[in-house]
């Protein structure tokens, strides 16, 4: 398990109808060393997004292994899980998930809050990330008042504002324009030349080949790695 920032091992993921369970994820062996940029591509209802949301851990109703820099996830209690998760990780969804009572502003700060981040570099953080999306006439404006692609860029902002060693992002280019897109695939690129380690889901060809290997799922199974 040594020097690998992602190693899962027979993990599993079954949702309960009824008498029955259906299989979402099925026996995913899987690692995943530092510096790598791997994007899981595969139709709609093969996993993609589920096997992102057991990574960046905010499923926990999983089955099986899986070590995070080390840590093993599935002896860890919810908090001790949520404070590794905080430690390293980024997270782009894909429905944004921004919180609607606070401004774009508020809501880059938080996760550096989460950091034990003192307010005055907070502030100075906060400052360049705007800048850097080319928000800051946005900064005081809510959620509800930005358009898909804005919102879907402060989301971006926010997982990358903390320098996280891992980054999880669900279709971040989804509701952007190809401009805005390539961008965002540009900054992940360099991310990771920097040593941030990126796990993306996509269906986009063009977002896959910032990539350096794709996993492929089917039907919960990985079919190709």
């Amino acid at each position: 398990m040594s020097g690998l920032v992602i190693e899962l091992a027979g993990v599993e993921r079954a949702y309960r109808t009824g008498p029955a369970q259906t299989f979402v994820l099925r026996q995913i062996d899987l690692s995943i060393a530092p510096g790598e940029f791997v994007t899981i591509m595969g139709p709609s209802g093969a996993g993609k997004s589920t096997l992102l949301s057991v990574l960046g851990m905010l499923d926990s109703e999983w089955t099986g292994q899986y070590c995070l820099m080390g840590e093993p996830v599935d002896a860890l209690s919810a908090k001790k899980r949520w404070e590794l998760n905080k430690r390293h990780i980024g997270f782009v969804f894909q429905k944004y998930h921004l919180i609607d009572d606070l401004t774009v502003q508020e809501n880059l700060d938080l996760p550096l809050s989460y950091r034990g981040i003192k307010s005055k570099d907070r502030a100075g953080i906060v400052a360049e990330t705007l800048d850097r999306f080319g928000m800051v006439g946005k900064k005081d404006l809510y959620p509800s008042q930005l358009s898909g692609g804005q919102q879907q860029l402060v989301g971006v902002a926010r997982a990358v504002i903390t320098e996280p060693q891992l980054l999880l992002a669900d279709e971040p280019t989804g509701n952007l324009h190809s401009a805005q897109g390539e961008e965002i695939m540009d900054l992940f690129t360099r991310l990771n030349r920097q040593g941030t380690t990126i796990v993306q889901v996509t269906h986009s060809e063009r977002n896959a080949s910032y990539g350096n290997r794709i996993v492929n799922l089917r039907d919960g199974w990985i079919v190709d790695r």
